[in-house]
């Protein structure tokens, strides 16, 4: 049987459309690849976004930020020493963009002006940082991306 053009043309198409089909439905219907938005509540989030921008702000006016360093026992989170830590909460969130079931938050109780994410909790890759904390009535945002 002989193959004319506009029927070559027609088969390649078909055979296109069934390749791009196959990955859309593999994509969709695959458990590895998830969907999901980047936080559940996203648009309670959105309304409190001024706040945070706030809190932003008063955080790079200190004279000495927050700094996170890695060191063998885990995550080390060093607070300015110029505040007294017994008037400080506030709560840290770690985020893996890659595995939201990785995700978690550590309530900030210090005893010195220092705390210690322990390296069990942590696995190797990128991660989004935010502490979130409160000192004398007045809101400070952290963010950092870092690789651990």
């Amino acid at each position: 049987m002989k193959v004319n053009w506009g029927t070559a043309i027609v088969l390649v198409f078909i055979g296109f459309i069934s390749f791009i089909l196959f990955f859309v439905i593999r994509m969709n219907t695959d458990k590895k690849y998830e969907h999901d938005l980047v936080t559940e509540d996203y648009y309670k989030q959105e309304l409190a976004f001024q706040q945070e921008i706030n809190a932003e702000k008063n955080a790079k006016a200190l004279k000495n930020n927050i700094v996170i360093e890695k060191v063998s026992e885990g995550l080390l989170i060093k607070f300015p020493e110029d505040i007294n830590v017994e008037n400080l909460s506030g709560t840290i969130s770690l985020y893996r963009p890659s595995n939201k079931k990785l995700d978690f938050e550590v309530p900030i109780t210090l005893q010195s002006s220092e705390i210690l994410v322990p390296k069990n909790q942590l696995i190797e890759g990128r991660w989004n940082i935010t502490v979130n904390w409160e000192y004398e009535n007045t809101s400070y945002l952290f963010r950092e991306s870092f690789t651990y």
